[in-house]
């Protein structure tokens, strides 16, 4: 992954190697996307929040998760709007907006502009980029 924006959490490649399994790895750190339906939390629907895979950073809550029917877990907003960096991604032909963690930089999947009122988009995530946080 290119990115020369400054981090609060910064690795060595040889760091995030051995902080993630190989599929966290190529998903975060090598922008790719897991197989619809495949990830652990596409039909995932416990009260808690979903936290960056990376570093930790608080990401989304439940209650904004929805069943989008993609195959991913989507959620209508992130807890705010500083955790995440959307960035013009002109990959696999598309043009579309990637999200990343705003903190460490991992990539966590796509933001589209079909989801559920009121925030009108749908932040399509990989489940290899989080890590569930279930509430107390």
């Amino acid at each position: 992954m290119k990115d020369n924006k400054p981090r609060d959490v910064q690795r060595t490649d040889a760091e995030w190697r051995a902080r993630l399994d190989a599929t966290q790895y190529e998903v975060a750190r090598q922008a790719g996307t897991e197989r619809a339906f495949s990830g652990k939390y596409w039909n995932h629907w416990e009260a808690g929040r979903y936290n960056c895979i990376g570093c930790g950073t608080p990401l989304f809550e439940a209650g904004t998760k929805f069943d989008a029917g993609c195959g991913w877990p989507s959620y209508s907003q992130p807890i705010n709007s500083s955790v995440v960096e959307r960035l013009v991604d002109l990959s696999h032909g598309m043009t579309r907006i990637e999200v990343r963690c705003n903190t460490c930089g991992s990539h966590l999947g796509h933001v589209f502009k079909d989801g559920p009122a009121p925030t009108g988009e749908r932040f399509c995530i990989n489940s290899a980029s989080i890590d569930f946080e279930p509430s107390v």
